[in-house]
């Protein structure tokens, strides 16, 4: 029996009373990749959804982060570090979990004024 991937319909944002949700973002580009490198995926593709969306990183109110292994909390840590704005970081939630796609390493989700 082969296993199919079936994608859920769902949008990528969706815009509300001045708020921005995204949908959660992998390595779209990278996958199999290192956590590094699918970290810095995952967040271009939120990069460009704000910056689409009219929003940008200093306006983030919340972001959550799924990562298949807890080993991997550091080197996901020092990219998000790099990434976030250091003056309006928003709260944050990671955990460990099983992703949807085996070759998927991190999923970010975030919510953003706009």
């Amino acid at each position: 029996m082969s296993e199919t991937f079936v994608r859920p319909l769902m949008r990528s944002a969706v815009k509300h009373n001045g708020v921005l949700y995204l949908a959660g973002q992998v390595a779209y580009d990278r996958p199999g990749a290192p956590i590094r490198e699918q970290t810095q995926d995952a967040l271009a593709h939120i990069d460009r959804l704000l910056r689409e969306n009219g929003s940008d990183r200093s306006k983030l109110l919340s972001a959550q982060v799924w990562i298949v292994d807890m080993n991997d909390y550091n080197a996901m840590n020092e990219v998000w570090n790099a990434w976030v704005d250091p003056k309006a970081p928003p709260v944050r939630a990671c955990v460990q979990a099983t992703l949807a796609r085996p070759e998927y390493r991190v999923e970010i989700m975030v919510t953003a004024a706009c």
